[in-house]
């Protein structure tokens, strides 16, 4: 379907609701499970760093980060592209005329940021037989749940995530795009050891921006001074990323993400949780993520 045939669908107002199929027991959508072997064999090489997370757990906020902090803390160069096309996001396709970000990745010269939202083990093999180095982010699971609850609503490219009460379910039970996140979380924590990963929480970052940076700086043998350390946590801000049109995707047609049902960048606060949960949907909540996290030295905060 070409871009201009889904605007008009978008303009009609029908929803195109993309098609699933799971990829090794994980729901992906079949844009993804298309060409999952393509993917499975992207090629990783030495000096690539890669950005993973479960989805909206920061990871175009940690993405602008990496890129103030190779770029010296130089705006302008942060806005020479959108975020998607600096940092190839490697499972995904956008609708034309938009490059898929294999494309993308293949065509960028070295060294490369690339993006993943792929538990770890979907990760390419090459990544691990290059040792890249990695950042993955984890936020807090109700959060999490409530961001990407609207998410589905405003980008066409997910599932409808059906009302409030259904989308709760269908994340406790993992069948959502990307998989369980207590799976995800768990999965790349349980790896950090063995291989080049730097696991930060994005409450730690909310918290204190300016240790968390540090810590980015440290993984990637960065020196800068106090003064553009200072320059990365003010443009790096969420009210400030929020009016970036090169980090808030409001370049993408309403066809593909629409910003009228919810914006990209919604909140980017912890605790908005309690504007959605019933404190009975919580205590059921609560309940089931005892269950799943049980054995796990893995912690999350849900407020700061």
């Amino acid at each position: 379907m070409s871009l201009e045939e889904m605007k008009g669908l978008h303009l009609q107002g029908e929803y195109i609701k993309p098609e699933t199929k799971e990829v090794n027991g994980i729901l992906m959508t079949k844009i993804v499970s298309d060409k999952w072997d393509k993917i499975w064999n992207f090629q990783a090489k030495p000096d690539d760093l890669l950005i993973a997370t479960y989805v909206k757990s920061g990871t175009t906020w940690t993405q602008e980060i990496v890129d103030m902090i190779q770029n010296d803390g130089d705006v302008q160069k942060c806005q020479r592209a959108n975020t998607f096309e600096r940092h190839p996001f490697i499972e995904w396709t956008l609708p034309p005329p938009f490059s898929s970000g294999l494309d993308l990745a293949q065509k960028m010269p070295s060294p490369r940021t690339l993006k993943t939202h792929l538990p770890v083990q979907l990760v390419p093999p090459s990544f691990w037989k290059e040792n890249v180095k990695i950042i993955y982010v984890a936020r807090n699971a109700k959060d999490c749940l409530v961001s990407y609850y609207h998410f589905s609503k405003m980008l066409k490219m997910l599932p409808d995530p059906g009302t409030w009460e259904e989308y709760v379910e269908t994340f406790k039970a993992g069948k959502v795009v990307w998989g369980a996140w207590y799976d995800h979380v768990k999965g790349w924590w349980g790896v950090k050891d063995q291989h080049r990963i730097l696991y930060l929480f994005y409450e730690d970052m909310k918290e204190d921006p300016k240790r968390e940076i540090q810590k980015i700086l440290k993984f990637l043998e960065k020196d800068i001074t106090e003064e553009v350390l200072n320059k990365i946590i003010y443009h790096t801000s969420f009210d400030v990323m929020k009016q970036n049109p090169m980090a808030n995707y409001t370049t993408l047609p309403p066809s593909i993400m629409d910003h009228s049902i919810s914006p990209f960048m919604r909140k980017g606060m912890p605790g908005d949780w309690k504007n959605y949960f019933t404190v009975a949907q919580n205590e059921e909540f609560d309940k089931d993520y005892q269950k799943k996290m049980a054995g796990s030295t893995l912690t999350f905060r849900t407020e700061i």
